[in-house]
């Protein structure tokens, strides 16, 4: 007899014991699948780090609206537009970093330009989707947007001596010519070839294609 309790005792450890060790298993593993990667959520926000940057995007707006540019969360077309720019300091090229204007987690896919930032939780009406300094304007009304109000999007200073964190006598070229006066004022008109150096030397004004589209 006790030999028989010894074994349907054992008999119950095997089947049920073993079956609730069955579902723990399963309750881990499917806490663990449905929970993102760090690698993945990451990837999905990561900030332009990229050593030659004027400045990251670090402590840019959030989505509050910025001199009167709003965020939304798709592109606004009604008013579509796009102008260049160029940073120099001391002669040496500084790049605008991807993601300026978009609010994270990005979207990031890859191009012939490097990183793109294909939406995120929200884009203002003037953004950037790459390194190339095309600044993107999109927006719901047609109105004159200018370099300043893309800056103060970017939270970066601008003025005649400064770009961002860069400080020096600023030059300033629109289209070939040199400008004078305060750089936040330049108007970001259509295909807009916009050029700012800081110090010196100063390089002369350099020519960007807009690619097919633009």
């Amino acid at each position: 007899m006790a030999s028989a309790r010894r074994t349907r005792a054992w008999g119950w450890w095997i089947g049920g014991g073993g079956a609730l060790v069955i579902v723990l298993v399963i309750a881990i593993l499917a806490v663990t699948t449905s929970r993102p990667s760090a690698a993945g959520a990451s990837s999905a926000s990561r900030m332009d780090t990229n050593a030659a940057l004027v400045a990251t995007t670090a402590g840019e707006a959030n989505g509050a609206p910025v001199d009167g540019v709003e965020a939304n969360s798709t592109e606004q077309l009604v008013f579509h537009i796009h102008a260049h720019l160029q940073i120099y300091v001391n002669g040496q090229q500084k790049l605008v970093p991807y993601g300026v204007g978009i609010v994270p987690p990005y979207q990031l896919e890859s191009s012939q330009n490097g990183p793109f930032v294909d939406a995120g939780s929200a884009i203002y009406w003037l953004h950037t989707h790459d390194e190339t300094g095309v600044i993107h304007v999109e927006s719901p009304v047609q109105r004159t947007f200018t370099l300043g109000d893309f800056f103060d999007v970017w939270h970066q200073p601008l003025g005649p001596n400064q770009v961002g964190s860069l400080t020096g006598p600023v030059t300033a070229f629109v289209n070939g010519k040199q400008v004078n006066g305060d750089p936040r004022a330049i108007p970001l008109d259509a295909h807009a070839l916009i050029q700012l150096d800081v110090g010196g030397p100063v390089v002369p004004p350099q020519p960007y294609t807009f690619p097919a589209g633009l």
